[in-house]
């Protein structure tokens, strides 16, 4: 079952809004599956199916010819043959619908027995969604088209590399020449994106992409030599280039925010926030490979103000104010989540907010329909994503104050890697330092202290507050 994250208290709710609840689209089992198979073996099918002639004959009666056998019923051969008839289709179709559900495949022919669209998103391996903070990040970088294109031809080589045993090293090379044309092609109209007081940065960074150690023309050398490890370090130091070049073609939002909205905090780009975690019990942390034990931890979010700019915005002042400071968290299933004992008086009842993938805008007060193959920008099924909570009057605001950090498991989610959640909340930021730390994270923890180290100057705060 679906739950949900409620602001008004520290636990974990059914919910109305599960995408698989269990009475509703559960997957066929291996042994339902093997009964709808099986025949209902009665006495007369039992016949059918292991039928016993000791000779079959002609019979004169009425002038009618008749093919018997000598059990003692003596059904007719033609009442055998449609018995088997009838067993065959019913074969047929519940095999067909078997592999519908294992295997859907698109078509006319299909179309009658297609799984419904719940289950094509959460059980379809191909589902691709980022899988980490880093590349949901990216992606949500409203950056020049030419810079998209070399980053998704990049990220393909990301999926080549998880093939076992022989890597496909060929198209790998294709892809980064692929990725290497379109930036020496479309140098102009990278560069061009920019704006100028950034433009000699990105003109630096540019030639870092195309010739520099950790750019294209290495990975290609890497590529060739057939090294996997090589090719893995060189495409992350590939694209961490390009992100950094998308960031600089995006200084603002992409779109303008609705009229009622104005009056909010908003981050318009990116932010970094610092939490330092104590242990509440005096007890330690984990020790780091080869130190000590810890009495404190440091834990870093990117906020993304470019997919979700008051959330992000509203939670960003949090933390710049000092709101944080003090507050336990509560570890539950999946989550950790801050105490809501701060009073709603503190932040903003932000709408809830997502920006779906394909869109310019996010989607205020609206969820999103994962069953028809909606997901966000900013997908809450990633290790770390950090979100709030739901507003404890109504699902579509979020919580003034009360965020967690979602501790994604693919156990607990479809095949397809969605979180039974997914669309359901509002996520403005990723973990992205110490999120190996997470799960030593306990109820009673405290944020001893919580800081924005970057971005202040992209958090826009309302007239009233601005001084």
């Amino acid at each position: 079952m679906a739950f949900l994250l409620c602001a008004s208290c520290a636990c974990l709710s059914p919910t109305k809004h599960s995408l698989l609840a269990p009475s509703a689209a559960k997957p066929i089992s291996r042994s339902t599956v093997s009964s709808i198979l099986c025949f209902n073996r009665g006495p007369y099918l039992e016949r059918f199916l292991s039928p016993t002639f000791s000779r079959i004959w002609s019979q004169k009666d009425n002038d009618t010819n008749e093919l018997m056998n000598e059990c003692n019923h003596r059904p007719y051969l033609g009442t055998w043959m449609d018995l088997g008839r009838k067993q065959f289709e019913i074969t047929l179709a519940a095999v067909i619908f078997f592999l519908q559900l294992t295997s859907p495949v698109s078509g006319t022919v299909h179309e009658f027995w297609s799984i419904p669209s719940a289950e094509a998103v959460l059980y379809s391996p191909e589902t691709k969604i980022p899988r980490t903070g880093e590349l949901a990040l990216r992606r949500a970088i409203p950056a020049n088209t030419n810079m998209k294109a070399i980053q998704y031809s990049l990220e393909d080589i990301s999926y080549l590399l998880r093939i076992p045993q022989r890597k496909p090293f060929g198209t790998m090379e294709g892809n980064v020449k692929k990725a290497l044309k379109i930036a020496t092609d479309e140098k102009e109209s990278i560069l061009s994106s920019i704006p100028v007081e950034l433009r000699e940065e990105g003109s630096v960074l540019y030639a870092s992409l195309t010739d520099g150690k950790g750019g294209l023309k290495n990975l290609l050398e890497s590529i060739k030599d057939k090294d996997a490890d090589k090719v893995s370090v060189g495409l992350a130091s590939s694209l961490d280039i390009v992100a950094q070049l998308e960031l600089l073609q995006a200084p603002g939002l992409s779109f303008l925010l609705p009229e009622p909205y104005l009056n909010y905090p908003r981050l318009t780009g990116r932010a970094v926030a610092e939490f330092a975690i104590e242990k509440g019990d005096g007890s330690t942390f984990s020790p780091e490979a080869g130190g000590q034990s810890r009495n404190t931890i440091t834990i870093q979010v990117v906020l993304d103000g470019y997919s979700a700019p008051l959330t992000a915005g509203n939670f960003a002042k949090l933390v710049a104010d000092g709101a944080y400071n003090g507050v336990k968290l509560l570890s539950i299933n999946q989550a950790i989540i801050s105490d809501s004992a701060m009073g709603k008086a503190v932040g903003y009842s932000v709408p809830l907010e997502i920006m779906p993938s394909g869109q310019f805008e996010p989607l205020y007060k609206t969820t999103l329909n994962v069953q028809d193959g909606e997901l966000p920008v900013l997908p809450l099924s990633v290790y770390g994503a950090v979100a709030m909570a739901h507003n404890e009057v109504s699902e579509e605001y979020s919580s003034p104050n009360q965020f967690f950090f979602y501790l994604y498991d693919k156990r607990n989610s479809g095949l397809g890697g969605i979180s039974f959640e997914e669309g359901q909340f509002s996520v403005c930021g990723y973990t992205t330092v110490g999120r190996e730390n997470l799960s030593q994270i306990k109820s009673g923890d405290v944020i001893r202290s919580a800081k924005l180290v970057e971005g202040q100057d992209r958090l826009i705060l309302p007239k009233e507050n601005s001084n």
